[in-house]
């Protein structure tokens, strides 16, 4: 498997400022963002997928603080900000196609999504136990 850390060397601790792997070496979608896959470090619960552009790439880098590209604002936007619930970056590792990237963050105040709840997947599709019959309330997303 060919994982490459974006931010952590193997000889030495967490950087932000001198990343293995730069925007350029991604393959973007149409839009010029990859997709971002985040995983809470304790839990290992899967919290969210949002999209980064080069400028949020480059803040969180920066930063520390998992920045996105919201795609419906149509603006740069530092996950926690306004609500309080950030993400702070364990670790950035690209897939073995560098066009994904799984974030490893510290989820500040236990919320991800939006609606309130730890993570954004608490709709069941179906299981091994079959279908689950849990309604899903659009007005609230």
């Amino acid at each position: 498997m060919d994982q490459r850390a974006i931010t952590q060397d193997e000889s030495g601790p967490f950087s932000f400022h001198q990343p293995r792997l730069q925007w350029s070496d991604f393959k973007r979608n149409a839009d010029g963002m990859v997709p971002v896959i985040v995983q809470e470090e304790g839990s290992k619960d899967v919290l969210m997928l949002a999209y980064m552009n080069e400028e949020a790439f480059l803040k969180t880098v920066e930063t520390g603080l998992m920045t996105y590209w919201s795609r419906s604002r149509n603006e740069l936007w530092t996950k926690g900000l306004t609500s309080g619930h950030r993400q702070e970056v364990v670790s950035l590792i690209a897939d073995c196609d560098y066009d994904t990237i799984l974030a490893t963050v510290h989820q500040i105040g236990g919320i991800a999504c939006h609606t309130g709840a730890h993570s954004c997947f608490h709709n069941p599709i179906v299981s091994a136990d079959g279908l689950d019959q849990k309604s899903v309330d659009q007005e609230n997303l």
